[in-house]
């Protein structure tokens, strides 16, 4: 696979670190738990979105473009992570913001809210939960386009083919990890919400015809909704590169069961797997994503998913502002569903 002839951004300077989690592990009783690091990456504070951007921002300056436009939730890490690549860019920002879950909207909130107006996004609109997002980002657009500018339209989660190319990267980078230290992973877990990142893990392991499973712990979806998602964009983004062969559908695997009782709600099992992390091998996870993902990874470990000698790679797609919106919920002193 040629990623060079693709243009891209570099916003880290390496590749993120790749830690044994010991703790972790014997509290389980195996198997042998590791994380990759992607709360590391460069636009603070990291996260998934990094990659994704990369090429995305790459392509709107290829373009002539003066301003990033893009949606997400009301404690979004992409709108945060994307509006830090604009002021990296010197670019403008603007974010559409969907209120998913009533009266969520603070605007005087914490958390990724404090970062979009720290980090000077130039408007800031919220809509209800349901609205067409790619339809309002396109009246945007086009009000950009009606002052002389040039805006660049990017996907919720910076989720289409060529913002997935940052997660094909980002499996070749761990076959190079793994190779250099010679611990072979048995899976790799992530979290699996917008597809982008799933579905280029899934693609850059097939493409590079890498015999590992990868398992999305659905963060918004279960499987019979969310597998199709990320199977498309697995295909979308195999496509782009111009590998050949069928992709198999069974590469795409998801679990549910862990995101209820609605996406960025918390739930007793993300309390229990944000506490454990932070007080087994001090890392920090979000309630939405990291937390609900390792709350599967613990789930499948209970269950018997894995042999205890099993060397099992946990991918760590950031979120750290969020966390210091929920501080009551992860400190378990509001009281939250199973």
């Amino acid at each position: 696979m040629d990623l060079s002839r693709f243009p891209r951004r570099r916003y880290t300077q390496g590749a993120t670190p790749i830690e044994h989690l010991p703790n972790l592990s014997r509290a389980l009783g195996g198997p042998n738990i590791f994380m990759k690091r992607d709360d590391m990456l460069g636009l603070f504070p990291g996260g998934n979105k990094t990659r994704k951007l990369e090429f995305l921002v790459a392509d709107a300056l290829a373009q002539g473009c003066d301003t990033l436009i893009t949606c997400g939730a009301v404690q979004s890490n992409h709108c945060r992570i994307t509006l830090s690549a604009a002021a990296k860019e010197g670019l403008k920002c603007r974010l559409l913001l969907e209120e998913r879950v009533a009266n969520s909207f603070d605007a005087h909130g914490n958390g990724n809210h404090f970062m979009f107006e720290l980090m000077g996004a130039e408007t800031i609109d919220v809509f209800p939960g349901g609205t067409d997002m790619t339809a309002a980002m396109q009246r945007t657009a086009d009000a950009l386009a009606a002052e002389g500018r040039k805006g660049y339209i990017i996907p919720g989660g910076g989720s289409n083919a060529l913002g997935a190319l940052g997660y094909v990267a980002c499996a070749l980078e761990i076959l190079a990890q793994s190779f250099e230290s010679g611990v072979h992973y048995d899976c790799i877990v992530v979290g699996s919400g917008s597809s982008g990142t799933h579905g280029g893990l899934v693609a850059g392991l097939w493409g590079a015809n890498a015999q590992i499973p990868v398992i999305g712990i659905g963060v918004s979806r279960d499987p019979d909704l969310q597998e199709p998602l990320v199977y498309k964009e697995a295909l979308a983004t195999a496509e782009l590169l111009g590998l050949r062969g069928a992709l198999p559908r069974d590469a795409v695997r998801s679990i549910g069961g862990y995101w209820q009782p609605k996406y960025s709600l918390p739930n007793r099992r993300m309390v229990e797997a944000v506490q454990m992390l932070a007080r087994l091998e001090a890392v920090p996870l979000d309630p939405t994503y990291t937390g609900k993902a390792m709350a599967g990874l613990i789930g499948l470990v209970r269950a018997g998913e894995f042999k205890p000698s099993d060397k099992v790679l946990f991918i760590h797609t950031g979120g750290l502002p969020s966390l210091f919106a929920s501080t009551e919920v992860v400190l378990g002193h509001t009281s939250v569903p199973d």
